[in-house]
C-alpha cells in the first residue's frame, strides 16, 4: 500500500478507541463463553429467547443509535451518549 492511501479516513484516536473498544468485547465474550459455556437462551421482555451474543449485538446497535440521535438532536460533546449507551446496555444485558 503506498504512503498516504488512507488520509481519506479520520483515523483519530477515538476512532481507534472504539475498534479497541468493540475488539475487547468480543474477546470477553469470547472468554466469558470459554469459561461458561452455553450461554443458555433465556426468554427476556420482548418475549424471545436471546443468547449472550444475541445481546451483545443488541447493545451495540443501540449504542450506534444512541449516538447518531445525540448528534442529531443535541450535538456535541459524545461522553453524555456513552454513558447513555452503557445504561442501555447493562439493561438489556439484564433484562432482555
Amino acid at each position: 500500500m503506498e504512503p498516504g492511501a488512507l488520509d481519506w479516513m479520520a483515523w483519530t484516536w477515538q476512532t481507534a478507541a472504539f475498534f479497541g473498544f468493540i475488539a475487547a468485547m468480543l474477546v470477553v465474550m469470547t472468554v466469558w463463553e470459554l469459561r461458561s459455556p452455553g450461554g443458555n437462551p433465556r426468554r427476556g421482555v420482548f418475549g424471545i429467547d436471546t443468547t449472550r451474543g444475541d445481546r451483545l449485538f443488541v447493545s451495540l446497535l443501540a449504542a450506534a443509535f444512541i449516538h447518531l440521535l445525540w448528534l442529531a438532536f443535541i450535538g456535541m460533546p459524545l461522553w453524555p451518549a456513552t454513558l447513555v449507551s452503557a445504561v442501555v446496555a447493562v439493561l438489556i444485558f439484564r433484562y432482555v
